[in-house]
């Protein structure tokens, strides 16, 4: 991102509108599915940092980020989050994997159309945001816990820096 600001300023304005703008899911759920996804590319990075930054405002914290990262099935969540994970993962497959059915599940589930949307739009952009970052060979702490301070700031501050 300090390598091309000109480019870093609209995937930072992008993640900001998807993770941190009002909506109906609360910004540590859409942290989860940008971390789900992550996870599902293998891009360690982007799983580290947005499971870090889920956990810092989910409770019970870390300790559910890595239950629904391990089995989103068997995970203490609400059903309309778990639907949306599954909604998630057929994106990060194949866009054209998000079948009626899976649509349906997740309104059955209580899920909007808007959060079915944002949604896709977020695992979409992270399948992007996973390929960035690999592609350029980001650097990824080995250690979660050095996640933590960024964790803060983009809680506190959000993706855009502040002006």
């Amino acid at each position: 991102m300090r390598f091309r600001p000109q480019t870093a300023g609209p995937l930072n304005a992008l993640a900001d509108a998807l993770l941190r703008a009002p909506n109906s899911l609360s910004r540590g759920e859409r942290e989860l599915i940008a971390a789900q996804v992550s996870a599902l590319n293998e891009c360690d990075f982007c799983r580290d940092s947005h499971s870090a930054f889920a956990a810092a405002q989910l409770a019970p914290g870390m300790a559910l980020v890595e239950q629904v990262r391990a089995d989103p099935d068997t995970a203490p969540i609400s059903a309309k989050l778990r639907m949306l994970l599954r909604i998630a993962a057929a994106v990060r497959d194949d866009g054209r994997a998000v079948t009626p059915a899976l649509v349906a599940a997740a309104r059955d589930a209580g899920a909007t159309d808007v959060e079915i949307h944002d949604t896709v739009l977020i695992a979409a952009a992270f399948c992007m945001f996973n390929r960035y970052v690999d592609g350029l060979g980001t650097f990824a702490p080995d250690d979660p816990g050095a996640y933590a301070a960024s964790a803060q700031r983009i809680v506190e501050f959000g993706y855009v820096p502040p002006s």
